[in-house]
């Protein structure tokens, strides 16, 4: 654990205790809160791990390399792009699966075009939204925000 990690466990720790001491009540119910939000969380989190876990034992360091990596180019900017924009991925999982791949040779203009499509484009919850917002507007939303995220990539692939 790192000493960063323990000073905001130690902060965290004494805010908790000043919330304590100020009202126990409103403290338990911030916990209980907090514990159904958690579990709730869980299931998913331990699903997407799982399944980063089972993918990268089939897909070597290799293929990632020669898929999403440097030699790749353009097109493994607009793979990850679509592949991003096609899986249904909360933010908290998407950064951590971003480092993971450019551990193992994925480009940071891929990674960012992964990430980026992935917490704004949402295909998988487009007919939830069509019926919410309307064909039109789902379909504009989603397509300037794939849009966005391929410029963002190329953007972070020239500065970085």
């Amino acid at each position: 654990m790192s000493k960063l990690n323990i000073v905001i466990y130690a902060i965290v720790g004494l805010l908790l205790l000043l919330s304590l001491i100020k009202s126990k009540e409103k403290t338990k119910r911030a916990l209980k809160v907090a514990w159904k939000s958690f579990k709730n969380m869980a299931p998913g989190l331990f699903i997407i791990v799982g399944f980063v876990g089972i993918t990268l034992g089939f897909i070597t360091t290799d293929m990632i390399s020669k898929l999403l990596g440097e030699s790749a180019g353009i097109w493994g900017t607009l793979l990850a792009a679509v592949i991003g924009g096609t899986v249904l991925m909360p933010a908290f999982v998407a950064f951590p699966l971003g480092a993971t791949l450019l551990n193992v040779g994925a480009t940071v203009q891929t990674v960012t075009a992964f990430v980026s499509s992935s917490v704004m484009v949402g295909v998988a919850t487009m007919p939830v939204e069509s019926k919410s917002f309307g064909k039109k507007f789902a379909f504009l939303r989603n397509s300037l925000s794939f849009l966005l995220a391929l410029l963002l990539a190329f953007l972070m692939g020239v500065i970085l």
